[in-house]
């Protein structure tokens, strides 16, 4: 069995073995027609749950084999220009092969023994974004799984800030606040339209769901500062304490981006920590002709930035960036056998040529082992520079433009908001016919009927509880033939929905 371990002695068996692999996968991408072949869960669930796990191929190309049955065939293909779907982007190959490089090394992130350079390229990357966002020279942050660890994070930060400052407040100097008296009292503020992390987040953290107050959103589903003032002033008559605001920098539903200058000067004037959540919008940064829609950004004491939604990344490639790196301390915990503290705080003197305190980055993450994911954006932009990134994005935004115009136009649908980044909702709303939830029906079936055809993939979310259809645009290749031929396959499944359902109601 050692022979399948990577190492000097298998180099060209490695090489072997994932030449095939790479080379079965790009034949198909090459022969994809459609994003899926539209397989139900019980036609392929039984396969899968035949094969003997005790049992071994023994050989790799024979588990290639068997990997085409049962995952090649029917997976879901973003790199299709039909999967309009979720926020999933096709990747960059620059980044593919970050990945791969990554994968054989097996870097671990959490300290300097165990990655070295690769320490330091993540550390590069961070310093890069948060000069990107504007945070100053006092910013920090760390790589993280996703936009939901990222956004827990952030928060955890936000809880513990605010407690210690809570703490040191005039009004509680000689009967300090025990920090279990604290976090009943603690609000978070985010808009109706924000990611369902934020509320899964303080329920996490021992705040519980309802410590989030959801603020309403205007036309074009945006935090409405008005009733956030009214808000934050409520929260303060009673008595609680504003921990933290959430503004959302691209909603999921509707790539909308809360007015981040009004909230940070509300988040000023109430002493509240500032999140944003920009996991979808952070590909604006890279971009030359819409950055301008991120300003506010660079007073956010946190930010969540998705490099694997709208920087073309593999996932995982998420990170949290902080304005004063002092505040990641709140997640630090020393383990003598990872993280000891530095010699010189424990009373010693380093040894000589070696430094008291090393980059351990487990110091800043609430996870240990880690991947080197940093790799993967480190290898984009040193082959495609981040003007490459940023003008991918901005295709993908002109693009969901020309849909809405589209959409506003069709008689069959209506559209719910003009987008700012690049997702659309709509439904198919035909004439004469009588009652919402038929229509609601007949919107639902046409989604699952077009996923089941293998033709194309959408999302849907729900609207003043209405069901809606979604588009999300990520890939450039995807043209407005493609968003023409996606709405007349739409409108054809639910006529047909409409029309079975009259025949059998007469």
């Amino acid at each position: 069995m050692r022979s399948h371990l990577l190492n000097q002695t298998t180099a060209e068996q490695y090489r072997l073995s994932v030449t095939e692999g790479v080379e079965r996968v790009a034949a198909k991408l090459a022969t994809t027609e459609r994003p899926h072949t539209g397989v139900a869960v019980d036609q392929l669930a039984p396969v899968i749950s035949s094969i003997d796990l005790d049992q071994p191929l023994h050989d790799p190309a024979a588990a290639l084999d068997e990997l085409e049955s049962v995952y090649l065939r029917d997976a879901v293909y973003f790199h299709h220009p039909r999967y309009l779907g979720h926020l999933n982007c096709p990747v960059v190959i620059p980044a593919v092969v970050g990945e791969a490089v990554l994968s054989a090394v097996n870097s671990s992130l959490d300290t300097w023994d165990q990655s070295a350079g690769g320490t330091l390229i993540e550390r590069r990357l961070i310093d890069w974004t948060a000069e990107r966002i504007g945070l100053g020279t006092a910013a920090d942050g760390v790589f993280t799984s996703g936009g939901s660890q990222s956004n827990f994070h952030a928060l955890l930060l936000a809880r513990d800030e605010a407690c210690r400052l809570v703490q040191k407040h005039p009004d509680y100097v000689g009967h300090e606040l025990a920090k279990a008296e604290i976090l009943p009292k603690l609000r978070i503020f985010a808009s109706e339209c924000s990611h369902f992390s934020v509320k899964k987040s303080a329920a996490m953290l021992g705040l519980g769901y309802e410590s989030v107050i959801s603020v309403p959103c205007d036309q074009n589903k945006r935090m409405q500062t008005v009733a956030l003032t009214r808000e934050l002033e409520r929260c303060e008559r009673e008595g609680l304490f504003p921990m933290a605001v959430v503004a959302t920098a691209g909603t999921t539903d509707f790539g909308s981006i809360d007015p981040l200058p009004e909230i940070a000067r509300l988040c000023g004037q109430h002493g509240a920590w500032m999140h944003v959540d920009a996991a979808y919008g952070c590909g604006l940064l890279v971009s030359r002709t819409r950055r301008h829609l991120l300003d506010g950004i660079q007073h956010a004491d946190s930010v969540t930035v998705d490099y694997h939604k709208s920087f073309f990344q593999p996932v995982s490639s998420s990170a949290v960036l902080v304005r004063d790196r002092a505040t990641l301390g709140h997640a630090t915990y020393h383990a003598d056998y990872l993280n000891p503290r530095p010699m010189a705080e424990a009373g010693a003197a380093p040894a000589h040529g070696i430094e008291g305190s090393v980059p351990n980055q487990v110091d800043k993450s609430i996870q240990t082992t880690r991947r080197f994911d940093a790799l993967k954006l480190w290898m984009t932009l040193r082959v495609m520079g981040a003007d490459g990134v940023g003008e991918l994005f901005d295709e993908v935004v002109e693009l969901a433009a020309e849909g809405w115009k589209m959409l506003d136009a069709d008689p069959r649908f209506e559209v719910v908001v003009q987008p700012q980044l690049s997702t659309l909702v709509f439904r198919f709303v035909p004439e004469g016919v009588a009652g919402p939830a038929l229509v609601d029906r007949a919107n639902l079936y046409a989604r699952k009927a077009l996923f089941a055809s293998g033709e194309a993939v959408v999302a849907g979310t729900k609207v003043g509880g209405s069901h809606y259809l979604k588009f999300t645009l990520l890939n450039p290749q995807t043209t407005t033939g493609d968003i023409a031929v996606v709405l007349d396959l739409l409108a054809e499944h639910a006529s047909q929905y409409l029309g079975e359902a009259l025949v059998h109601a007469s």
